[in-house]
């Protein structure tokens, strides 16, 4: 990381006015973004009108949460594995 110095910067250089981790959410979304537009809009398009794309859009997002299977999670879907991890938290003992 470049060094900056004083509050405006001197070098040229301003500092990051998000919070840690925002440039990781960020690019997690942009990912996301991009393989819906292959795997939906460019894929399956042209497409005739606004609720053809809607309905497609239900439908990808339905399949990507709920019956796509993810390897790092055990082959499981990803909905799957968050009601697991809810599950988990319930069952556990709370802290004093």
């Amino acid at each position: 990381m470049l060094p900056v110095h004083g509050p405006s910067g001197r070098r040229g250089y301003e500092p990051s006015v998000g919070s840690v981790g925002d440039c990781h959410d960020n690019t997690l979304a942009e990912t996301i973004n991009g393989l819906y537009k292959a795997e939906v809009i460019h894929r399956r398009g042209p497409w005739r009108n606004v609720q053809a794309v809607e309905l497609a859009t239900l439908l990808w997002v339905d399949w990507f949460d709920h019956r796509r299977l993810l390897e790092p999670i055990g082959n499981i879907p990803p909905a799957e594995a968050e009601a697991r991890y809810y599950e988990q938290l319930a069952g556990a003992p709370m802290a004093a």
